[in-house]
């Protein structure tokens, strides 16, 4: 499958190369970005860099990274994975870098990549899990368009507490009557 390069008013999307492995290895030491996403995997730095240097050869998956439109610094990731064409569905997953988390890039990030799932890929459905404790996200999420599906009680470890993860979905057709307003 073709990687995109996605261009916004902010940020340009591009697929992760080799070279975003140091920027990448850093986000995933990200404590509160670990505990925000329910990341519980550790990764060796040769992990990473071989992740990097690969995942554009992955089927079924667009994995892009994050950059502003003046400079290609990898600012954090944007995945549409579980690419189904014959149900015409796909996952959603986002990480932002913690220096460039609440300055709009992440909001932009997903209104690009919906618009390559439903005006490129022809998907149906897009959908997403969120940590109940990340409310940032889920604020995001609902304000482009997202719905809640389902609740999956006590599914993430939080510290010593447990969290729920919310399910989230968004269709075709909401995207489009989202477009129009």
């Amino acid at each position: 499958m073709e990687k995109p390069t996605l261009q916004g008013e902010m940020i340009r999307l591009r697929p992760v190369r080799a070279d975003d492995a140091d920027a990448m290895w850093d986000m995933v030491h990200d404590p509160e970005g670990m505990r925000l996403t329910g990341t519980t995997a550790t990764f060796t730095r040769e992990q990473i860099a071989e992740w990097c240097a690969t995942i554009s050869t992955h089927d079924n998956r667009i994995d892009l990274a994050v950059t502003s439109s003046g400079s290609d610094e990898y600012r954090g990731e944007i995945v549409l994975n579980d690419i189904d064409p014959v149900v015409r569905s796909a996952n959603l997953r986002l990480v932002m870098r913690p220096a460039y988390r609440g300055r709009g890039y992440g909001t932009e990030a997903i209104q690009l990549v919906l618009g390559l799932a439903f005006d490129g890929l022809g998907l149906h459905r897009v959908g997403l899990d969120v940590l109940s404790i990340n409310s940032r996200a889920i604020a995001i999420y609902e304000n482009i368009g997202f719905r809640h599906e389902g609740r999956l009680r006590d599914a993430y470890r939080d510290g010593d507490r447990w969290c729920d993860s919310i399910l989230m979905g968004l269709l075709e057709d909401e995207f489009r009557a989202a477009q129009l307003d």
